[in-house]
């Protein structure tokens, strides 16, 4: 009889937005900018020959990838607006878990890697050519999507082993593992773990590989006499490190603030963590190119000169 029970979840039931319907608009206006920005950033980052340098190149990695992140779970939201309980299958739910989890390590160890593109280019920079040559940054791009992938599949292989039996609400809007894990009718202290050192080394090491790389670059900076030669070397990784601080800033904020104690505030919070988790989801991808071109008078270049042949092919 147990057995039977815990066979019987072939589906889960998705409580998404619904309930706030004003919203679906913002989000669809979110979702068209980050394929229109970051679409518009990979096709320079191809056509221009300017920009085939390492920093462009993990530029282009890290706007796919906020296109697939976004793309794996942004309809899910939309289509949960039309329906209040939105259903999905137990492998279309393992599957969208599967992607937004390797998109999302892929973006912390593909951060990385561009901390130390800019530490070679500002700390280092006669060796660039020979440390950051095409030799050495598409294996490090490459091993960044392997290393989000696996670490996905190990993640996800443990959370779709586990006996789901009775309740398959999700109180989310996506297949969000902590809330998938929830539903489980059985001890999940191993996924507990695995997940806590998976943060560890996804978001730990990186971060803390971002921190010592930019202590190296600012003490670089300082050391430049010229107040116009620090505003340059600074202006060479302003953007990435603008986009850390968002990335790594709305991360600390959805999983450090504090649970309410109060039972009245129940619901409040779950739409509270929600829109937290829509604007980690959609907000910082939106903003990337933004970033990017506002403060990259390369790309900004690029782009003019894509908009002025399209104009002229015209």
């Amino acid at each position: 009889m147990e057995a039977s029970n815990q066979s019987a979840v072939t589906e889960f039931v998705l409580l998404g937005l619904s309930a706030h319907p004003k919203l679906v608009v913002l989000i669809l206006s979110m979702y068209l900018v980050i394929l229109l920005g970051n679409g518009v950033l990979i096709l320079v980052t191809i056509l221009d020959f300017r920009l085939h340098t390492p920093m462009y190149f993990f530029l282009g990695n890290l706007s796919f990838l906020d296109i697939c992140y976004t793309t794996s779970s942004v309809p899910l939201v939309l289509d949960g607006f039309l329906t209040p309980r939105k259903t999905i299958s137990f492998s279309g739910c393992a599957m969208q878990m599967f992607l937004s989890f390797a998109m999302g390590a892929t973006e912390c160890v593909l951060l990385g890697m561009m901390a130390f593109d800019c530490y070679v280019a500002i700390c280092n920079p006669l060796r660039y050519p020979v440390v950051m040559s095409k030799a050495a940054y598409v294996p490090m791009a490459v091993s960044s999507w392997a290393a989000g992938g696996v670490n996905s599949l190990v993640q996800i292989s443990l959370a779709v082993q586990l006996p789901f039996c009775g309740d398959n609400v999700i109180n989310h809007f996506t297949c969000e593992i902590l809330a998938v894990l929830k539903l489980a009718c059985t001890d999940i202290s191993i996924n507990v773990i695995s997940m806590g050192v998976a943060n560890v080394i996804f978001l730990g090491v990186p971060v803390l590989f971002i921190f010592v790389s930019y202590i190296f670059i600012l003490t670089t900076i300082l050391k430049i006499p010229s107040a116009e030669g620090r505003k340059k070397a600074f202006s060479t990784c302003s953007a990435h490190l603008t986009v850390v601080g968002i990335f790594y800033g709305t991360i600390l904020f959805m999983y450090g603030k504090p649970k309410s104690k109060d039972p009245l505030g129940t619901d409040k919070q779950d739409v509270s963590d929600k829109l937290t988790s829509l604007f980690y989801g959609a907000l910082t991808p939106m903003l990337n190119p933004i970033i990017y071109s506002l403060r990259n008078k390369d790309v900004k270049t690029a782009v003019k000169t894509l908009v002025s042949q399209k104009c002229f092919a015209q």
